[in-house]
C-alpha cells in the first residue's frame, strides 16, 4: 500500500456518504409523491444523518492534512416499483456501506495508522445500527403486507423520527 491509498480511500468514503444522501433524498421524494409523508421523513432523516457523516470524513481528511477530492455523485434511482422495493434498496445501501468501512478498517491496520482505525470505530458501531434499523423497516413493512391501514398506521411511526 503507497502513501496515499488511505488518503484516497478515506476521500472514496467521504464522497459515498454524499451518494448515500442523495440516494435517501431521492427515496424521500418518492414517498412524498405518493403523499407518505411518514416515510418521507424517515428518509429525509436519514439523507441528513448520512450528510453529517460525509462532515465526519471531511474533518478528518483535513485534520490529517490530506486532500479533499470531491467526486461526482451520479443520479440516484428515483422510483420504485413499491414501497417494500425501496426499503429492499435502502438495507441494501447500508449493507454495502458496512462493507466499505470494514475495508478501510482493514486497510487502516495494514497501514499501521492508529488514528484512522480509532475514528472508524464510531462507523463500524454506527453499521449496526444502521443495519439494524434498515432490517427493522423491512421486517415491519412485510407484517403490513402493503395492507392501507397498516402502511398509515406505520407511517405515524416514521413520522415521529427526528
Amino acid at each position: 500500500m503507497n502513501d496515499q491509498t488511505l488518503p484516497l480511500e478515506f476521500n472514496k468514503q467521504m464522497n459515498q456518504e454524499l451518494r448515500n444522501a442523495y440516494l435517501y433524498f431521492a427515496m424521500a421524494s418518492y414517498f412524498d409523491g405518493l403523499s407518505l409523508k411518514g416515510f418521507a421523513n424517515y428518509f429525509k432523516v436519514q439523507a441528513r444523518e448520512e450528510l453529517g457523516h460525509a462532515m465526519k470524513f471531511y474533518e478528518f481528511i483535513i485534520d490529517r492534512g490530506w486532500k479533499i477530492e470531491i467526486q461526482d455523485i451520479p443520479r440516484p434511482k428515483s422510483s420504485w416499483g413499491s414501497i417494500l422495493e425501496a426499503v429492499e434498496d435502502f438495507l441494501a445501501a447500508e449493507v454495502e456501506n458496512t462493507k466499505r468501512i470494514w475495508r478501510l478498517v482493514d486497510l487502516a491496520r495494514e497501514s499501521g495508522d492508529k488514528a484512522a482505525e480509532s475514528f472508524l470505530q464510531w462507523f463500524v458501531n454506527e453499521q449496526v445500527e444502521e443495519e439494524k434499523n434498515a432490517n427493522e423497516l423491512l421486517a415491519m413493512l412485510k407484517l403490513t403486507k402493503e395492507h392501507p391501514s397498516a402502511i398509515f398506521a406505520l407511517e405515524r411511526v416514521l413520522a415521529e423520527r427526528k
